[in-house]
């Protein structure tokens, strides 16, 4: 072992490469169970140990904005998947730790194939990005071999990798209308983000994949109509993948909340809006962890979920004991074929090219 270090390695390590195990106090606590890693509490003294490990690892942190309120306030930086990644690709780290679901280290390992990818459990998947396959868009692309395939981020790399141009949910009207009119475009795979897009971009030619996040889809009009009368003037964030969209948009038609507030936005989105806004109620059809990032951005706003239950239960797995174990053990790992990367990689090269590079999803 090496004193000056903690490591349990005699080499010094390689740049971009796990360095091996390191010591900590705090390592004998960590379980794993049926529902992720636990026995580690997000003390000051987890805390001070988390800041050590990262700067022996040379790893930078990254929270997205679903994660619970203790692994956000550790991590260097905090935000949607997309605006992560691109950060960690011009971090000074050669290690990342990417505090979310498999897609989001899938992004960072993309976008920093020379970098290691750490998820602190590789079990933390998505449900929207399960909703298709790689073989499932091959077929649908034989069946329209003259589309062009429009991606959201919220994807595999295998499915990157068969993409012509990703997006995000803030640019994802953007990217459509910058093709052809004429070209017929697969959508995938998020169907109330495609409704948007459609809605928005007034194309019949946008073919929408039937995915959906399970989380953001059980967030229905009716809870929006219910908290919208229960709490009148306040403003609404809705973010396109939740099935209450429609219903907001409704509803400003309808006169029943004023059009002004309703604004359909990505999570980096709402972090602006709330910065910017005068409001003094804002209710949040999102993900609940998203409440812990507004109420930090605008703390004078009352900031209350459309739906309290609103929590993935994937995103929930970066426990206080998986970040610590990510670090000390160097584990898991995120590996993608550099081919994969490299095609996946220019799906999101030729969305940026457009002018809108998106702030995520």
């Amino acid at each position: 072992m090496n004193t000056a270090t903690g490591l349990n390695t005699t080499t010094a390590p390689r740049p971009g490469t796990a360095i091996g195990r390191l010591d900590s106090p705090l390592a004998s606590r960590i379980r794993r169970t049926e529902h992720g890693y636990t026995g580690v509490e997000a003390t000051d003294e987890w805390a001070d140990e988390i800041r050590r490990l990262a700067d022996l690892r040379d790893a930078v942190i990254l929270a997205h904005n679903y994660q619970v309120p203790e692994i956000q306030d550790i991590a260097h930086h905090v935000g949607d998947s997309l605006a992560l990644s691109r950060i960690a690709a011009g971090a000074e780290q050669s290690t990342i730790v990417f505090c979310g679901v498999h897609f989001m280290a899938e992004t960072a390992k993309i976008l920093s194939p020379d970098k290691t990818v750490l998820i602190p459990d590789e079990a933390a998947g998505c449900s929207l990005a399960d909703s298709i396959t790689a073989e499932q868009l091959a077929e649908w692309k034989s069946e329209h071999p003259d589309a062009v395939v429009v991606s959201y981020v919220n994807t595999t790399a295998a499915v990157k990798e068969l993409t012509d141009i990703c997006c995000t949910s803030s640019n994802a009207v953007d990217v459509v209308e910058s093709i052809d009119p004429a070209r017929e475009v697969l959508f995938l795979p998020d169907q109330f983000l495609g409704a948007h897009v459609r809605r928005k971009t007034r194309r019949d030619n946008v073919l929408v994949w039937a995915g959906e996040c399970h989380v953001h889809a059980a967030i229905n009009g009716d809870q929006l109509e219910d908290q919208a009368r229960r709490h009148p003037g306040a403003d609404l964030y809705v973010h396109p993948e939740c099935g209450c969209a429609t219903s907001a948009l409704y509803l400003a038609e309808e006169g029943a909340v004023p059009a002004d507030n309703v604004k359909i936005l990505s999570t980096g989105g709402m972090v602006d809006a709330a910065r910017a806004s005068g409001a003094s109620q804002v209710l949040v059809a999102t993900e609940v962890g998203m409440i812990h990032q507004l109420r930090k951005a605008a703390p004078e706003i009352d900031f209350m979920p459309v739906n309290a239950d609103a929590s993935c239960p994937y995103m929930k797995m970066i426990t206080p004991a998986a970040l610590l174990r990510a670090l000390v053990e160097g584990a898991d790992e995120v590996h993608v074929d550099p081919a994969t990367a490299a095609a996946a990689r220019g799906s999101v090269e030729r969305m940026i090219a457009i002018g809108n590079p998106g702030s995520g999803e």
